[in-house]
């Protein structure tokens, strides 16, 4: 789904435009936008890898070098044309980012899952928090990344030594480990975060297109 819309502008000169040209056009005639806006950027398979500026985004699309997934409703106005200011884009070709987990902990636990209860959905301040095993403990279920959830003292209550489907219960998303270069490249833009952002935060990669 394309979420970049060209509002109406001058007939398109039948010329492909020069080497350079939308990166000049965004770096000295944007008008109307500061383009200070802070943009998530996701390698092909959908994984979070980096933040840039509005600016970069807007040269990265028209370089064809990524395409847009989420706009957060501003608009961008240049002497020649106008654009949805992008949220969330993808980048068009795989990108190989070395992954490195961090240490497995309650804080980090909690990092992840943003201090909210996987089954639920609330978000709480950590002290009312639990790490849930999925598969419990006692059923061979191991302290892991993909087996550890925060969960709220009502909803761990409720799971008891049982799985989510045995209980009714549904995980918000299924728990992966953590990247150290997606968290110190974009958690600390999170609470400031264009909301857009959080489907594509912490889910497990995968072939959507």
């Amino acid at each position: 789904m394309n979420l970049l819309f060209l509002f109406p502008a001058p007939a398109p000169s039948p010329v492909a435009p020069a080497p350079g040209y939308f990166d000049t056009l965004f770096r000295a005639r944007v008008i109307s936008a500061e383009m200070n806006g802070r943009v998530l950027v996701l390698n092909t398979s959908f994984e979070p890898i980096n933040v840039c500026t509005e600016r970069r985004a807007v040269v990265m699309i028209f370089k064809g070098v990524a395409r847009v997934e989420e706009h957060n409703g501003h608009i961008l106005h240049s002497q020649k044309l106008a654009i949805h200011a992008p949220s969330v884009i993808r980048l068009t070709e795989y990108i190989h980012i070395p992954f490195e987990r961090r240490s497995l902990s309650r804080k980090n636990i909690l990092l992840r899952d943003h201090s909210t209860c996987q089954y639920c959905g609330h978000q709480y301040p950590p002290s009312e928090l639990t790490l849930d095993h999925v598969l419990p403990r006692s059923r061979g279920g191991e302290s892991a990344w993909d087996n550890l959830v925060a969960c709220c003292k009502r909803c761990n209550h409720r799971k008891g030594n049982r799985t989510p489907e045995e209980s009714g219960m549904h995980l918000l998303r299924r728990p992966r480990g953590f990247s150290l270069h997606v968290n110190r490249q974009i958690m600390r833009y999170l609470g400031r975060a264009d909301e857009t952002w959080r489907k594509y935060l912490f889910y497990e990669s995968d072939n959507r297109d």
